[in-house]
């Protein structure tokens, strides 16, 4: 629409567009829009949090994440830290629901800790609020993943005070590919210089000086060239959904269709049963008889999908109660 009804340069508009997606997130997740910049992915954000830190690039780093976390994620930071820095690992067998167990981890060498509110493979949250004040207390710089959580467990940043965020909203915010962001602490804003700059990342892009750069003072200095605006034009309007819906509303969905599901089988309900330490989605695993079910699901046009711990369900605010108990005779008549 920007080309067709004008002839003068079209980005005031489009930079109007990821004002307005930033302002959607700020009231997302009650903090300043001004800490929030687009990115492509998680990948992206994550790589050049790690790159914008200081001092990062001279000295090893030790950073701690769970073996269950997104792969990507992992493979982002061993690529991301200097030479000789260790990436060291939660077990998978551990449970990153405790908070005992963070605290056992993060020992005194520990540099950075990477933490996913939301693990896509179990179903579980983890303690945020609690492993980053515990990090802060060890003067451990934090880095909260919310890509499996935000939308569907409400977060207020305010409260949390992470170092730095990373999220997405190609899953519970409806807003497809390519409209990720990075979220950084005002407080830890001032000391980051990142690497991966563009025209963008300066304090006025249409300044036009190729011998005068300097950083944005907001977190826009992690943008970088020329941005793709049509992915957040999109995913404002999603993310402006779910603020007027109240994602405390969408929790409360959610987590009542699981209960339906919940109550309907034993050990094959591989999810934690407390809300408390369960996100969005849940699996179900049937041994032997995962294939059977997966191709009966689908013959019943039931969309789902196969995770290392099993079968995993979404329920969002478009299902209801008649699509869970469907779900669940489509499975029982099954036979495992």
């Amino acid at each position: 629409m920007t080309w067709s009804n004008s002839l003068s340069e079209p980005w005031n508009d489009w930079l109007q567009s990821i004002e307005d997606f930033t302002s959607e997130l700020s009231k997302l997740f009650n903090a300043k829009s001004t800490e929030f910049c687009p990115q492509v992915n998680l990948s992206s954000g994550l790589s050049k949090i790690i790159l914008s830190l200081p001092d990062t690039q001279k000295s090893t780093r030790t950073v701690l994440m769970s073996e269950i976390d997104f792969p990507g994620m992992g493979f982002t930071l061993k690529k991301s830290l200097p030479e000789g820095s260790e990436v060291r690992f939660i077990p998978s067998n551990e449970d990153v629901t405790d908070l005992e167990v963070w605290k056992k981890y993060l020992t005194n060498d520990i540099d950075i800790v990477f933490v996913s509110h939301a693990y896509s493979n179990t179903g579980q949250i983890s303690p945020i609020s609690d492993v980053i004040n515990h990090s802060k207390s060890k003067n451990i710089i934090s880095i909260l993943d919310i890509a499996q959580s935000a939308g569907i467990v409400p977060i207020d940043l305010n409260i949390l005070k992470p170092d730095f965020m990373i999220g997405s909203c190609v899953k519970w915010l409806c807003g497809g590919p390519g409209a990720a962001f990075l979220w950084v602490n005002s407080n830890r804003l001032p000391f980051c210089n990142p690497r991966d700059v563009g025209w963008f990342s300066h304090e006025n892009p249409f300044e036009f000086d190729i011998h005068d750069f300097r950083y944005t003072d907001t977190a826009l200095r992690f943008w970088g060239g020329t941005p793709s605006v049509a992915p957040y034009i999109t995913a404002t309007n999603s993310i402006k959904y779910f603020n007027q819906l109240g994602i405390i509303k969408v929790r409360e969905h959610n987590q009542k269709l699981i209960k339906v599901v919940e109550e309907s089988f034993d050990d094959e309900f591989v999810s934690p049963r407390n809300e408390a330490k369960r996100g969005g989605t849940m699996i179900l695993n049937f041994k032997n008889y995962q294939e059977k079910i997966l191709k009966s699901l689908s013959d019943h046009k039931i969309s789902v999908d196969l995770r290392s711990q099993g079968i995993r369900l979404s329920p969002h605010i478009y299902s209801d109660e008649d699509d869970m108990h469907q779900l669940i005779d489509v499975i029982k008549s099954t036979k495992f």
